[in-house]
């Protein structure tokens, strides 16, 4: 079992210092907006992955006026207490530590306490572009595999040095070929094993997608979803060799696994000029469900779900199948934020599931 005890925040956002402890498996956060729940929640997401969900720097962290920032908590998992640590100094250096002993590389703490968040704005996964499934797709992947994480964070690397020397090529009609050599053999390798890890995880991963699709929605619409890579049909060393004019000509790498998607049908069209907001809605959950399935497979315990304003724009029924999804077959601890004291209240009572409610 892997719960959160308790956490402080100390000039955090809107909190200059409140401590929470959590004794039951599903809390809610109630409270208008600005009243800090979804900053909350974001804390307790930066205890599991180091850095904020929504893509704030650290600095726009810290509480409006000040210069830095403390984060504490305790987990319990598997029967051992663990305290977590997260100090940024007034100089912007940040250190990150578990049990009194900091990180030297921030990576090497993804995946210990593994945690799953599911915000409004995560419907650009299925609306935005290609980088929004792919960054979906890195971040699972990368709770379960830390060789896989620490490969992608060199792939990104070797892309940026790749696309310097195309840029300084197309500025100076000058390139050291050698060097390029070298950058694109490494480039190929990482590429490769980040390819090959994909396709491995998505064959598991897309039929819980399809599976939980199903069940929120109460129907059987047809939903595809297909692994896009230019790897499936070419070798990456041909790829690069093939289209190095166009490199150049464009100043980047056109082709590689920077460019996979995962591409979504429903009844044989585009599913995001076709499905409704609900239908878009479930799709999300489904996802980020089979994120929190697959965790709970590979770790042998289930992760921290952290549900923020999840009532919107879902019907009564949908609602209901989520929340029994969330609150009665998961085993795991669920943080779930709501507008609406009483609207939540209700509906974790009509569930009859274990909970206690914190107004902010």
């Amino acid at each position: 079992m892997f719960k959160l005890d308790d956490i402080s925040l100390i000039q955090f956002r809107n909190y200059s210092h409140a401590r929470f402890s959590f004794s039951r498996n599903v809390t809610g956060f109630c409270g208008k907006n600005g009243s800090g729940k979804t900053n909350l929640l974001d804390a307790i997401y930066y205890m599991c992955f180091t850095k904020s969900y929504f893509g704030k720097t650290d600095m726009q962290n810290a509480q409006q006026g000040k210069q830095g920032f403390r984060l504490d908590g305790q987990v319990t998992l598997k029967d051992k207490c663990h305290q977590i640590a997260c100090v940024l100094r007034e100089n912007g250096k940040k250190e990150f530590g578990v049990n009194n002993e900091n990180y030297t590389r921030f990576a090497a703490h993804i995946g210990k306490f593994p945690c799953v968040m599911i915000a409004p704005d995560d419907v650009a996964i299925i609306t935005q572009a290609s980088e929004e499934r792919r960054k979906f797709i890195d971040y699972t992947i990368s709770q379960l595999d830390a060789t896989y994480l620490q490969t992608l964070i060199d792939y990104n690397k070797l892309l940026q040095q790749r696309n310097s020397l195309l840029k300084q090529l197309a500025d100076t009609g000058k390139i050291d070929e050698n060097l390029m050599e070298v950058i694109s053999a490494q480039l190929v390798a990482a590429g490769n094993f980040i390819y090959a890890r994909r396709s491995q995880f998505l064959e598991e991963f897309i039929p819980v997608v399809l599976n939980l699709y199903y069940s929120i929605a109460g129907n059987e619409e047809k939903l595809t979803i297909t692994y896009q890579s230019h790897l499936k049909s070419n070798d990456f060393k041909n790829i690069l060799l093939k289209n190095k004019a166009k490199d150049i000509a464009l100043q980047r790498t056109t082709q590689g696994i920077h460019r996979d998607d995962l591409e979504l049908g429903l009844e044989d069209c585009p599913f995001k000029t076709t499905a409704s907001q609900g239908q878009r809605k479930c799709l999300l959950f489904a996802l980020k469900l089979a994120e929190f399935e697959v965790l709970l497979q590979h770790k042998g315990f289930p992760p921290l779900l952290l549900l923020d304003d999840i009532f919107e724009k879902l019907d009564e029924t949908r609602m209901k199948n989520l929340l029994f999804k969330v609150c009665i077959e998961n085993k795991g601890q669920v943080f779930i934020t709501d507008t609406h004291c009483s609207r939540l209240k209700e509906a974790l009572e009509q569930l009859q599931v274990a909970h206690e409610i914190i107004a902010l």
